[in-house]
């Protein structure tokens, strides 16, 4: 059990880490892979619910800087993040304590992204995972029903490279093979996410871990403002290596039904359906529109 969480909460791939096979027979292996509140999900922005307690999330000590190793477990790239960055507010119960972070992404670029908005898939998402402050292990926290709280960020892609990624991306490009590992220059989680002004507008739902065991632990908070990356920077990941040799791509979990859950949405969160029909609108007014 120790194993498979750790496996698990360091990003894990299926294959080779559960040996469960491709995730459309996880529930086979793993019971709670087939459970009703499962992650992944595509968050339909009009059927979103506006909670006002989903005010900004409180940062602390996101701007400090750490040193750590950033590895290829043969499934994805994870940095270990030392237990000083937390977060509160924002609707959550208590203080979280951030614990790790992982990526998960498609093709060169292509669709890669585990949520979708509207059916739309990013080519990666990163996933900061926390655990709440009082527990001091990962076993304790994922028997609470909200034991983890994961922020979900998207990328999209840029003509130019995002600075503030260099480090990130020159040290990737040094564990391609499966169980490499190097030192991580100084960094801080706040360097790897939008600025604070721009964290306001997300979207929030009670859900799983991504990978076997699918825990159903996880308060998700997926981010509307998603972070630039050039072709470039975003090929980089896909060069690295599974444990078979081959060039990791889609390392994601195929979205999973809602199965009757409210994802709410903060203030500041748009209803993209809305926003498309309000430009319809205002095309019609001024006799843009094309005749039928």
């Amino acid at each position: 059990m120790q194993q498979l969480i750790l496996c698990v909460l360091l990003a894990s791939f299926w294959t080779s880490c559960t040996g469960a096979g491709a995730p459309e027979k996880w529930d086979h292996a793993f019971k709670e892979c087939a459970g009703k509140y499962q992650s992944p999900i595509n968050i339909v922005t009009r059927k979103t619910l506006k909670d006002e307690r989903l005010t900004p999330i409180k940062f602390k000590n996101y701007q400090q800087i750490f040193r750590s190793t950033i590895k290829n477990n043969g499934h994805s790239v994870q940095v270990g993040v030392p237990h000083l960055s937390t977060i509160s507010g924002g609707g959550l119960q208590g203080i979280y304590k951030a614990v790790q972070f992982h990526l998960h992404w498609g093709n060169n670029g292509g669709p890669g992204s585990e949520h979708t908005i509207d059916g739309e898939q990013y080519p990666m998402e990163l996933h900061i995972v926390h655990m709440k402050s009082h527990y001091t292990d990962l076993t304790t926290a994922l028997r609470d029903p909200e034991g983890i709280a994961v922020l979900g960020f998207f990328y999209e892609k840029s003509n130019s490279a995002n600075r503030k990624y260099e480090a990130i991306i020159n040290t990737v490009r040094n564990v391609k093979a499966t169980n490499s590992n190097t030192s991580l220059p100084a960094i801080s989680l706040a360097q790897l996410i939008p600025s604070e002004q721009n964290l306001t507008s997300y979207y929030r739902y009670k859900g799983s871990l991504t990978t076997p065991g699918c825990a159903e632990a996880v308060v998700w908070t997926v981010f509307e403002k998603p972070i630039p990356l050039s072709m470039d920077q975003l090929g980089a990941f896909s060069d690295l290596q599974f444990h078979d040799g081959k060039q990791m791509m889609g390392n994601f979990r195929p979205v999973q039904p809602l199965n009757g859950r409210q994802v709410f949405r903060s203030g500041g969160a748009m209803i993209l359906a809305s926003s498309a029909l309000l430009m319809a609108a205002i095309s019609m007014a001024l006799g843009l529109s094309h005749p039928n």
